[in-house]
């Protein structure tokens, strides 16, 4: 698997960050501009007489050759010979980029083209002006995924920094950090895009009414607020906005000491991050209501479709596919709602809402299959790929490569710790999968759906035998969503092994009345861990309740 050197915004604030040398960052506006003018070049090749008229035209020849030359040792540096080795290879007469070497970030037209990168040199802006009348020339450069047609079925959110009404300049610098943080916890999720920090910096720096952000910047919703700092508290307030018709989502307040929010002790992020989510997932599903799926708005289709199929009613689980369904309609090559329709097939086997396990377990192959066929290297579609292997396949093998490609390309996916950790569960590596689900719920964009974690935290747990807590995070789990059977199932298991018998046949018979259809020998003939020793206690816990509660019938 090729390791990038660098990635690369070209839309919105330009950013050029190196990867292997501690994401440093190529800062000077002209060194920038060479970068982009070479990753835009057919073959990301251009003469040197060409860059040279570009950014340095007002020069002689032989002062913008020399010009050209410090910019290449100026990046030499920055990026680290090494790096700068693997990705540039200049001659005497043109300088060459790799582009296997460059990893592009951002969305494709969301934002100008170079925003914010004046440089005055009439070549240079001819070329820029051309692209930003015509940027869809360009977005081949970041693969199928990103193809021009593309709509996009995720609602975009921008993290303004926070303005500073009473403080000085550390409380500036507050603000900011804060955002950043929001903005890179936010950009975890697989179900919101976030406009890039840089970007939402460049347009707090100006004076724009919120048509001007939302068409600019191409937002759905703005998070915008204020820091007050009075004696040894900073008050924070934040407002959560509908950038399309300038509602109110949401207001927070914060009061902690300024040690607390930079140690990150405070709550504020932790809580925002929260709130923004449930608050995208909420307004999408109230959106959805009553409406025809060809009448939802393009940003509330994956996340009202998703959100639906973790509600766990059945009615919203079959409304759930036809809302991810119309998304792959509109954009077929959007890798992700792909991978979100394997994840809706194994929820439905799991559930025992299936009809025709073998069929529901093709389709969800079929459906990671073509999330790889357009995005290989995506790292949420490796891991939905492997969970299907693990739940639905039994083929742990593939399902570990899986998991450890996808860790290897964003060791940042939260989702697939979480499916590691399910794996190891199931194959009795029980202290393993405890650091599997730990890692992932601190990866975790804390969405709407940490129920989910939770309860599959609760199964790490159970396969490390630690009752106590794996009860712990089955009830954590349960009170945010008490239709989980797969979480009733940890409970009982835990409560039994802990021989608090009364309350597991108490949590059985719940169990049983939320699923009637539920069969013990199906449970142990086709869970994939019912041959390992997890499995093995999961069912123990079962059957012994079971005889108990037909003993009383």
């Amino acid at each position: 698997m090729v390791s990038k050197t660098v990635e690369v915004a070209l839309f919105g604030a330009c950013v050029i960050r190196g990867l292997q040398s501690g994401a440093v960052e190529i800062v000077g506006a002209k060194q920038k501009a060479l970068f982009a003018i070479l990753v835009t070049a057919p073959n990301g090749r251009t003469t040197r007489t060409h860059l040279q008229q570009m950014l340095w035209g007002h020069s002689s020849y032989d002062g913008g050759q020399q010009s050209l030359r410090r910019a290449l040792s100026d990046i030499k540096r920055t990026l680290g010979e090494e790096a700068y080795d693997q990705l540039i290879a200049p001659t005497n007469a043109e300088i060459k980029i790799d582009m296997s070497q460059v990893q592009m970030i951002g969305q494709p037209g969301r934002g100008e083209f170079l925003e914010g990168l004046d440089i005055k040199e009439p070549a240079y802006e001819a070329w820029r002006d051309q692209i930003r009348s015509n940027p869809d020339q360009i977005f081949s450069l970041y693969g199928p995924t990103h193809a021009a047609a593309e709509q996009s079925v995720v609602p975009t959110v921008s993290i303004l920094p926070f303005r500073v009404v009473l403080g000085d300049e550390t409380h500036t610098t507050l603000g900011d950090y804060l955002a950043e943080q929001i903005c890179r916890s936010m950009s975890r999720s697989r179900l919101i895009a976030v406009i890039s920090h840089l970007s939402a910096r460049e347009m707090a720096s100006r004076t724009l009414d919120l048509t001007s952000m939302r068409n600019t910047l191409g937002v759905d919703y703005l998070l915008t607020g204020s820091i007050r700092a009075i004696s040894d508290k900073v008050i924070l307030d934040v407002d959560f906005v509908d950038a399309r018709t300038g509602r109110i989502l949401f207001t927070r307040n914060f009061s902690h000491a300024f040690a607390d929010f930079i140690s990150g002790e405070s709550d504020a992020e932790y809580r925002i991050v929260l709130d923004i989510g449930r608050a995208i997932a909420t307004e999408a599903i109230q959106h959805t209501s009553g409406r025809r799926v060809k009448d939802i708005e393009d940003h509330h289709l994956l996340m009202s479709g998703v959100s639906k199929l973790y509600q766990l009613r059945l009615s919203s689980f079959v409304e759930s596919r036809e809302i991810i369904n119309e998304a792959i309609r509109r954009a077929p090559q959007t890798a992700e709602a792909h991978a979100w329709l394997a994840h809706w097939h194994v929820k439905c086997v799991f559930n025992g809402w299936t009809t025709n396990r073998a069929e529901d377990a093709q389709r969800a192959l079929d459906a990671s299959a073509r999330a790889l066929d357009i995005d290989p290297e995506n790292a949420f579609c490796l891991t939905m790929d492997g969970a299907v292997n693990n739940t639905l396949i039994r083929r742990s093998d593939i399902a570990q490569d899986r998991f450890a490609a996808a860790i290897d390309i964003n060791p940042n996916e939260s989702m697939c710790h979480l499916q590691q950790g399910v794996l190891d569960a199931f194959t009795d590596k029980g202290a393993e999968a405890v650091n599997a689900v730990e890692m992932a719920n601190r990866l975790s964009p804390v969405d709407p759906f940490d129920y989910f974690y939770h309860s599959m935290t609760a199964t790490a747990y159970i396969a490390a035998e630690n009752w106590e807590r794996a009860l712990e995070f089955a009830d954590k789990s349960l009170s945010r969503n008490d239709r989980h059977t797969s979480t009733l199932r940890a409970k009982i298991a835990a409560l039994y092994m802990l021989d608090r018998n009364e309350e597991a046949q108490e949590a059985f018979d719940l169990m049983m009345r939320k699923d009637p259809e539920f069969s013990v020998e199906s449970y142990a003939r086709h869970h994939p861990a019912a041959a390992y020793k997890t499995g093995k206690l999961v069912v123990e816990a079962l059957r012994g309740l079971e005889a108990a509660r037909n003993r009383v019938s």
